[in-house]
């Protein structure tokens, strides 16, 4: 029975064998010749020597305790984690040994390497079957596999997948144990043999097969095609695409995702030519529609190493855009001048066929070159505009596509800002170049696949044509946004920047269908993206963690009743009103003030030019208490007497009354604000007056701003000290409160 021991720092170290005795051990036999503990060590931090040179295993003791654990041959043992992957303690990772770490003691690498080896041989399938379970389990740590390697392992294990005697468990167990060994990067990849890797290959190819064997071929095989471009060829020309399909198809994730590991290795292992007729290939085979209903929507899961490869093939996909992304138009070819005036002909067909005909060649030439500046294009010769790259002719295969995919749209487009003022117009190929080139940014077309992403999008396998899809629903998206911020030719950059947040805070999202991403898109919209732009500065800041709501909470009252105050003086300052006459015209001026007591409006009128007149000088008075009511906008009587005009419209945001009692009338003393400012500082003061809340804007931006920086004045003490999201808990009263010390007490 195996017995838990303590090998301690302070009774000695490795090399001299000391050990605390904790009990009497309980010996079982271990390696021939010795009897050996078989239960788990503690260890020390560090143990002190006594390991071979060059990362060969510590042996155990060789002077105490040989007679007690009966350990004849000593250099027979050696020490192992007994945790994880059961490696062996060795001179290069003796310094892992931590207090408390469990080591175990067990038969030296090179004895069991020799042993176990030596059970490949056994006559028996269960004596194989065992010395390959063993094998798997300890080829993870490097030093038993370099000690296997030089044994000639490797050869032994070929020669049992060569063989495939037993196709069922015994195969896989070798394919995993020759895997194990491979991966250590001892042996090079490049030294298989032909027969051996196709001898793989057949295990690949064969449809009656165990399940837990074809993924680790396929595995291996992937290993070998990264590796060695040469067997990576016998690999690609042995391997068919449609039988890497029937196993994509096989209702095993396993399966699934080693198949889709090598379908990506032999595509990152082909010529640009060869890889984009594989992609033709596997999209006519419907590989891409398999994708999206059967491993993206699955029931199960989609595992780390699925969505990695899923991301290889679509950036490798993407990537066939690359040779058009870094082509510039040639002016001489006709086939891409056709193109162009293809374009132009979708726009402006009608109009060009009805002012054409019968017109000078000169003439044609100033027409056609007047249109694709309506088009957007920034020189009367468009080929020049598509000369960058990128995005180069890519820019015009997405503006063909546009045109005879979405006529309709492409023609409100164009036609639409063809109406506009010349400053306010969108131009449709300027956007549509820069938004190609946006597009290739987010998407990563043309940069090299990292090892580690899994960031592929859902979308993608989901439509075909998703990049020219994507760039449709893009320009559509740009011109909406355009007109939400009213811009102009000088905002253009502005408008780039925003339809770049819209589409990658969308894509971020993973949208599964295109549907689904013109839906979320559309709804992103401009004022949505300026309010997500200060939430998240007001995040980045501090500003809405819990403890800082609740102080800015708790500043507000102060901080009203600071702006109320700001108001009342702005009242008592008074302000300067014009008049609006029957016949809309405001040629006269009159002066209100509030008293300093608070108690009256003072008023009266004043001549142009003159300076504006003392409280005193002022004839009519108005008391606050005679106040009934505060009127604003349409509600205003002399505003509401004057119709509907358009000059009355302009001035309903500017109106405000106040009703009085004037004996039993109520009258009005009626009031056009000379700017917006000003009208939210009278409405407000005169709010405050009634005992009533101040809600115009200009209060809210008050308030936002003080509150801001009353805040920071506040934390100021604080900067870089992290503010938490709760506080921290209360403990616990204590179990008495007999803590205070009795001074009366003398002290020995």
């Amino acid at each position: 029975m195996a017995r838990s021991w303590i090998l301690d720092r302070e009774c000695g170290s490795l090399d001299s064998g000391l050990v605390a005795d904790r009990g009497t051990p309980s010996l079982s036999p271990g390696a021939p010749g010795a009897h050996a503990p078989t239960g788990p060590w503690l260890g020390p931090a560090g143990p002190r020597g006594g390991g071979r040179a060059g990362g060969a295993p510590l042996p155990a003791s060789q002077s105490l305790h040989t007679r007690r654990w009966s350990l004849t041959h000593p250099e027979r043992y050696a020490l192992q984690f007994a945790d994880g992957h059961r490696r062996y303690i060795t001179e290069n990772n003796r310094a892992e040994i931590k207090n408390g770490s469990i080591l175990c003691l067990n038969t030296a690498p090179d004895l069991e390497a020799e042993q176990l080896l030596g059970g490949l041989q056994s006559g028996s399938r269960e004596g194989r079957r065992e010395a390959l379970r063993r094998l798997v389990l300890l080829s993870s740590d490097m030093t038993f596999a370099r000690e296997v390697i030089s044994r000639d392992g490797l050869q032994r294990l070929g020669t049992i997948i060569e063989d495939g005697d037993d196709l069922g468990e015994v195969l896989a167990l070798g394919l995993r144990a020759f895997m194990e060994l491979m991966e250590h990067g001892v042996v090079s990849w490049e030294t298989l043999s032909i027969p051996f890797v196709r001898k793989v290959v057949c295990y690949v190819n064969m449809n009656l097969m165990d399940a837990s064997v074809q993924p680790l071929a396929l595995r291996l095989l992937e290993s070998v095609t990264l590796s060695s471009p040469a067997l990576g060829q016998l690999v690609k020309s042995e391997v068919p695409l449609d039988r890497l399909l029937v196993h994509l198809q096989v209702m095993n994730q396993q399966l699934q995702t080693k198949a889709m590991a090598l379908l990506t290795a032999l595509l990152q292992g082909a010529s640009p030519a060869e890889r984009k007729h594989m992609l033709d290939y596997l999209w006519q085979r419907n590989l891409r529609q398999f994708i999206y209903k059967n491993i993206i929507h699955s029931a199960a899961p989609l595992g780390d190493e699925m969505a990695h490869h899923l991301y290889v093939l679509q950036s490798l996909t993407l990537g066939l855009l690359e040779p058009r992304m870094r082509t510039p138009l040639d002016p001489y070819s006709q086939e891409q001048r056709e193109q162009l005036q293809t374009l132009r002909q979708a726009a402006f067909e009608s109009e060009g066929e009805s002012l054409g005909t019968g017109l000078s060649a000169d003439r044609r030439r100033s027409l056609c070159a007047r249109e694709f500046r309506k088009l957007g294009f920034s020189n009367s010769n468009p080929g020049q505009d598509l000369e960058r790259v990128p995005p180069g002719l890519l820019a015009l295969d997405n503006m063909l596509y546009f045109s005879r995919h979405a006529p309709s749209a492409y023609s409100r487009f164009v036609l639409e800002n063809s109406s506009r003022e010349d400053k306010h117009e969108c131009p449709f190929a300027r956007s549509s170049i820069q938004l190609t080139v946006l597009l290739c940014e987010l998407l990563r077309v043309g940069e090299p696949c990292s090892e580690t992403a899994q960031d592929f999008s859902p979308m993608f396998f989901g439509q075909d044509q998703s990049f020219h899809e994507l760039f449709c629903v893009g320009i559509q998206l740009l011109n909406k946004t355009w007109k939400e911020m009213r811009a102009t030719q000088e905002d253009f950059d502005k408008v780039m920047q925003v339809v770049r947040e819209q589409l990658a805070r969308t894509l971020a999202l993973k949208p599964t269908s295109l549907e689904l991403f013109r839906t979320k898109v559309n709804a992103l919209t401009y004022a949505e993206v300026l309010r997500l732009r200060q939430t998240e500065r007001l995040h980045q800041e501090g500003t809405l963690a819990p403890p800082i709501l609740e102080l800015r909470e708790k500043l507000k009252p102060e901080l009203m009743g600071l702006i109320r105050q700001q108001r009342l003086l702005r009242l008592c300052e008074g302000t300067l009103f014009r008049k609006i006459s029957s016949r809309r015209r405001q040629d006269k001026l009159w002066f209100c003030c509030l008293s300093p007591n608070h108690k009256v409006l003072q008023y009266g009128d004043v001549e142009e030019g003159a300076d504006p007149p003392t409280p005193e000088g002022l004839s009519e008075q108005l008391p606050v208490a005679d106040i009934r009511a505060l009127l604003t906008g349409k509600d205003c009587p002399h505003v509401r007497e004057k119709g509907s005009g358009k000059q009355n419209k302009d001035l309903y945001e500017l109106a405000f009354s106040v009703s009085y009692d004037r004996g039993e009338e109520e009258a009005h003393l009626n009031f056009i604000a000379p700017s917006k400012r000003e009208f939210h500082l009278w409405t407000d003061g005169l709010s405050a007056l009634l005992g009533s809340p101040m809600g115009s804007e200009q209060t809210r931006l008050d308030l936002e701003q003080l509150l801001t920086m009353e805040t920071k004045l506040r934390l100021l003490e604080l900067e870089n000290v992290p503010i938490p999201e709760r506080p921290p808990p209360v403990p616990p009263p204590p179990t008495n409160f007999n803590f205070c010390y009795d001074c009366s007490i003398a002290e020995p």
